[in-house]
């Protein structure tokens, strides 16, 4: 399963697209939803499908309310942040990193196209300064802010010119040549919402980025950007929606415009990607499963634990099953020693370590939506 879609031209209510452009126009919607940024350089081929597709790809994004920038040099997915928000900041970058990515988007407004690594943490730090952000420069503070320079770069927003940028986790003066291209700063924050303060009332200025009040777009991102969506999660409207159109005139389009097969049973639906659609789980998005290594198969076994041995009270609906955690950590410690010796046993390090391997376990099955 995957976060994805695929493309479309309006004819009345149905879609429809040149047989030649099908492939073309779902590979490229499905990579715009693994990265909402290509920029010059870097992308081109994706870009140059995208021009060659423009009205098409657009038609499919105007159902989901997102727009698509298109400029000389970079394209940018303006989308709404997908359900589940807490789950996906689970595996997402830290909130440190996160607050220095703005604070070096901030500074890096007033400084020239070209700076070191140094000028441009410095500027950084007096913006925090400016907003009140304590700085520590400690080695927790020096990682985040590495990787928040390193989230600038992968949105072409500053370019790695000179030098490499973890160089400066042990170096202040780093030789490290960065490039800023101020335009695209402009699209680092999307759906802005002029009438709400975002430092007065940040509750609500988050809240208005990702509010839509139509139910039959709600249920089209959902199943666009998430594993799949489960019913219990549904108002009446959206259930609605998921029991007389997902099959019909409005969801199972809209998968074969992403190139995805609508999947649907009594405790929700997918849009399901072919194998055919991909090479590697990296091009299904975030979360990713099944895929290999220990996690998925660790996690594939505890859920047969959970199938056989747990209950029903408590669920949150039809099809979920219940266990404590006590009683899967007692499983899997079992499964650990069982699976630890022979060809192709766990690694020993894992192993002797159930804690940790369940906790792998947590965030991977609830970034799937299965936790």
């Amino acid at each position: 399963h995957a976060r994805s879609e695929r493309g479309r031209v309006s004819t009345g209510n149905r879609l429809a697209i040149a047989p030649d452009a099908e492939s073309e126009v779902a590979g490229v919607l499905r990579l715009l939803m693994l990265r909402a940024w290509l920029v010059a350089g870097r992308d081109d081929a994706a870009i140059s499908a995208i021009r060659r597709n423009l009205e098409t790809i657009r038609a499919v994004l105007t159902r989901l309310g997102w727009v698509l920038v298109v400029e000389r040099d970079m394209v940018r997915l303006a989308k709404t942040p997908p359900a589940r928000l807490d789950d996906w900041a689970a595996e997402g970058p830290s909130p440190l990193t996160c607050s220095w990515v703005f604070l070096l988007a901030a500074a890096a407004e007033s400084l020239p196209p070209q700076v070191s690594i140094g000028q441009f943490v410095e500027a950084a730090k007096a913006a925090a300064a400016e907003a009140v952000v304590p700085v520590t420069g400690d080695r927790t503070e020096r990682r985040a802010i590495t990787r928040a320079v390193r989230a600038l770069v992968d949105r072409g927003v500053v370019e790695e010119t000179d030098g490499q940028i973890d160089t400066y986790l042990d170096d202040d003066d780093a030789p490290v040549l960065l490039t800023i291209f101020h335009t695209r700063l402009l699209h680092l924050v999307v759906n802005y919402d002029p009438t709400t303060d975002p430092v007065t009332n940040p509750a609500a200025w988050l809240a208005s980025v990702s509010r839509e009040p139509d139910h039959n777009r709600r249920m089209r991102r959902r199943l666009v950007d998430d594993t799949c969506v489960h019913a219990v999660d549904l108002d009446d409207a959206e259930a609605d929606w998921l029991s007389r159109r997902v099959r019909a005139d409005d969801g199972a389009p809209l998968a074969a415009a992403f190139g995805l097969v609508v999947e649907r049973r009594a405790e929700g639906a997918a849009f399901v990607v072919p194998d055919d659609a991909f090479r590697w789980p990296y091009e299904l998005g975030d979360v990713p499963y099944p895929t290999m290594g220990i996690v998925p198969h660790v996690a594939t076994l505890l859920s047969d634990v959970v199938a056989a041995d747990g209950g029903t009270a408590g669920s949150p609906g039809p099809g979920w099953r219940g266990l404590p955690r006590t009683l899967v950590l007692t499983a899997l410690t079992d499964l650990a020693a069982e699976h630890a010796t022979g060809s192709g046993g766990w690694p020993a390090e894992r192993a002797a370590d159930p804690p940790g391997l369940l906790m792998d376990v947590e965030r991977l099955l609830t970034g799937a939506g299965l936790l």
